[in-house]
């Protein structure tokens, strides 16, 4: 049957492999760096609260939430949640996320162009990837997969663009990170390696997520085109 295709598992081949190796690596390097303390002693919520202070950002809270690697920066909110082992550790992971995190925050207060068109994309994104299923399957069951092909690929056309924007504001996250802890002296020079992995894997599942939409997107274009029949 069609979600069974052989021809879809071909597309799909390629970002599932990058995935499995974003999570492989991030686990390595996220599970090595949780276990080296760093030189500083401050937690990650310490270093995040630092960063913030010193942009002039004293009023976005830095909250602790539930789950592992559960850490976002809300735009909406104006605050940063770290999950516990990042917000209490003092590692130089836990440093290294909770500063990725109000990296964010600084693009935000820049009003750094990629990471306002984000915002803009979310909610039509959380509405097409809601709406993708539904529309599919109703496709399947009613015999109308032809028809819906056009909505399906205007979905995964809205979801990769926000997946082609969401990789360098991810970067440019990082990037602003790792300048903010070395400039404030928060993390040292032997440090930094450590710092740059963590970050560096993380970004990879991004990566990941943009090659399986784009590659989802030229599977159903094929399909209306008629290279599946």
């Amino acid at each position: 049957m069609f979600w069974f295709d052989p021809l879809y598992l071909l597309f799909a081949v390629p970002g599932l492999l990058i995935g499995i190796w974003a999570q492989i690596k991030l686990h390595h390097a996220y599970g090595k760096y949780s276990r080296v303390p760093v030189e500083s002693g401050l937690t990650g919520a310490e270093a995040a609260r630092e960063i913030l202070d010193q942009a002039g950002l004293s009023d976005t809270p830095v909250e602790e939430i539930p789950g592992r690697l559960s850490d976002h920066y809300d735009p909406t909110k104006r605050a940063l949640f770290l999950s516990s082992d990042n917000f209490h550790g003092r590692t130089v992971a836990a440093v290294g996320v909770a500063a990725h995190e109000a990296g964010h925050a600084l693009q935000h207060q820049a009003a750094y162009g990629l990471f306002k068109l984000r915002m803009a994309l979310v909610p039509v994104t959380q509405f097409a990837s809601a709406a993708y299923m539904g529309i599919f399957f109703l496709g399947i069951f009613l015999g109308m997969l032809k028809i819906v092909l056009p909505l399906i690929i205007g979905i995964f056309a809205v979801i990769t663009l926000f997946q082609l924007v969401t990789l360098p504001v991810e970067y440019d996250a990082s990037h602003r990170a790792k300048e903010q802890l070395f400039r404030l002296g928060l993390v040292h020079e032997d440090e930094r390696t450590g710092v740059s992995r963590v970050l560096d894997a993380a970004a990879l599942t991004y990566v990941a997520a943009l090659v399986t939409s784009i590659m989802t997107l030229l599977y159903y274009i094929l399909l209306a085109r008629g290279g599946r029949r």
